[in-house]
């Protein structure tokens, strides 16, 4: 079976180089209708200009690919309102949203100013949540949408000197977790990349022999199959250098300990507490929650 999306639209944020620049490369190649948007700023998000964006466009159209360029700041609610009417007035429809715009502002938590914390929150995040807002109903309109997120390993298991960074895409994570249950009445998937790859973001942090390694192009794949017809919904895919993985949160059985137990108990029981022996991965919250009413009862029974 070959994935394909013709007839289908793809917005690909931070499409003007590296991830996103591959992501839409891939999309085209595949019949997509691609909509490139880039700022064109830094990598600490300074600046800006169309000329990025405008140049993947050019890549896509001498392959016989369809595209338009789009430069505004997903962060810019007038911009992403922009960006949602300009795709319609061009391609009449939004299939797909790969949500991959990201900025780097690292610095140890204690050099930290918190300009650059919610520089970095406000784009990751809200520079996620608004083009998929202002998409979500256009989704649910039509009985069909696919949206990828972009996490980090930075979110799922820590990076020093990103502090900023990994509370914004683990935020992301638990956008996708609510979102894959809202959206599934409507036929809206929603799911997580967690890229290993040389960016501009990474070039520095990296030997030349690992940039070749990790390619953008090599994660890809991944994004693909996730906005796919026929992909699964509500799941993080970890990939890099050709290796993909699925990551998951899950929760030990737990010990129940009675209404009145003390920290000093909590101490005592720790070792039980923490044995991940049978852990679970929950789909909801609401069966979690089940679980803790579930060992209360079997303790008083």
């Amino acid at each position: 079976m070959t994935i394909r999306f013709d007839g289908k639209v793809a917005i690909i944020t931070g499409a003007g180089g590296g991830l996103g620049r591959a992501h839409a490369l891939e999309f085209a190649r595949r019949g997509a209708k691609v909509v490139v948007n880039d700022l064109g700023g830094a990598v600490d998000g300074t600046g800006g200009s169309s000329e990025a964006a405008q140049k993947v466009v050019a890549e896509i159209e001498a392959v016989g690919g369809k595209a338009i360029a789009n430069g505004a700041s997903v962060t810019d609610d007038a911009g992403v309102a922009h960006l949602v009417k300009q795709t319609l007035d061009a391609f009449g429809r939004i299939d797909v949203l790969i949500a991959n715009a990201g900025i780097l502002r690292d610095k140890s938590f204690a050099k930290m100013e918190i300009k650059d914390f919610s520089a970095v929150v406000d784009v990751h995040v809200m520079g996620t949540v608004k083009p998929a807002k202002a998409v979500w109903q256009l989704m649910r309109d039509q009985q069909y949408g696919r949206i990828v997120v972009t996490t980090s390993s930075t979110g799922l298991y820590g990076n020093f000197g990103q502090a900023n960074y990994g509370a914004a895409k683990l935020g992301l994570v638990g956008l996708t977790h609510t979102l894959k249950i809202e959206g599934a009445k409507d036929n809206i998937k929603i799911n997580a990349i967690c890229p290993v790859a040389a960016t501009r973001m990474t070039e520095n942090l990296m030997p030349p022999q690992m940039l070749e390694m990790l390619k953008p192009e090599y994660v890809t794949p991944a994004v693909v199959y996730l906005a796919s017809e026929d992909a699964p919904t509500g799941v993080i895919v970890t990939a890099g250098a050709g290796v993909f993985s699925a990551a998951q949160m899950i929760e030990s059985n737990g010990v129940h300990l009675g209404p009145n137990a003390t920290a000093d108990d909590i101490a005592a029981a720790w070792p039980r507490i923490s044995d991940f022996t049978g852990a679970k991965h929950y789909v909801t919250g609401a069966e979690q929650v089940a679980k803790i009413v579930e060992r209360r009862q079997q303790k008083a029974g």
